[in-house]
């Protein structure tokens, strides 16, 4: 149930037009029962004027008369068929005429003293617009030669508590974006550190391989034992010494049958 218009006055009329009992019409009312009383006594607002609760829709007839009938029942207030007032949008503050000639000088004055504002907030707290604060910004405002830059606090286009609430916005927004940003470099540094990771573990497993590395100038490479396709030395036995074949080369010594 919606709160009461004018509880009192609506005492007061129901008092004076019906017949239902204190009890009901202080708990319809939000009020003492010895208040409503003293109201039917005459010792209270004697002078205040009472309040139709059936014209203003929050009774209807019917109900007062279901509660007469019967003084253990409780009102139950109407549901109100008057539709509600549609609520305006804020728009654009308004600014006297006196004062517009000074948002150039405020302008100056924020962008300088509060450089972490956007231009929207500095837009809804003087009522300007972005080009306006743009050209103040690029000293190409028609009246730039004039500007200087003034408190819009003193000049009246603003609140302290708007200008603090703007700035409070302004630091969230900056805080948002350089965690966001420090974020973002230590996932780059991960993912670089996981990479020198890999390639240095791709290189161990290429050595372990049998990865060639580059041969020292100053350390003879080491003759091999074997060489295929080449002929074998035998060592000399002074007892047989060598003999010479028929294609010019030393045969070894003879094996036994």
């Amino acid at each position: 149930m919606s709160e009461l218009l004018m509880p009192k006055a609506t005492a007061v009329w129901l008092v004076e037009n019906t017949g239902l009992t204190f009890d009901q019409i202080a708990d319809f009312c939000g009020l003492h029962r010895l208040e409503v009383q003293a109201i039917a006594d005459g010792e209270v607002n004697t002078s205040m004027r009472g309040m139709d609760p059936i014209g203003n829709g929050q009774l209807t007839q019917e109900e007062i008369a279901r509660c007469e009938q019967d003084p253990t029942a409780e009102l139950v207030q109407a549901k109100r068929s008057i539709p509600l007032p549609a609520w305006k949008t804020k728009g654009a503050r308004y600014t006297p005429v006196a004062k517009r000639q000074d948002k150039p000088d405020a302008i100056a004055w924020l962008l300088k003293h509060y450089p972490d504002l956007t231009d929207a907030q500095i837009s809804r707290l003087i009522g300007t617009t972005k080009p306006t604060i743009q050209a103040v910004r690029d000293r190409t405002h028609w009246n730039a030669s004039n500007i200087t830059p003034r408190d819009p606090v003193e000049l009246g286009l603003c609140k302290v508590v708007e200008l603090d609430q703007a700035q409070a916005r302004a630091d969230r927004a900056k805080a948002r974006v350089e965690k966001e940003a420090a974020k973002a470099q230590r996932k780059k540094e991960a993912e670089e550190m996981a990479t020198a990771a890999a390639t240095l573990t791709g290189g161990s497993e290429a050595d372990k391989a049998g990865a060639h590395w580059p041969e020292d100038p100053d350390q003879p490479k080491p003759a091999s034992t074997e060489t295929p396709g080449a002929a074998q030395h035998w060592p000399e036995d002074p007892e047989n010494p060598p003999t010479s074949g028929g294609d010019g080369q030393e045969n070894g010594p003879e094996q036994s049958s």
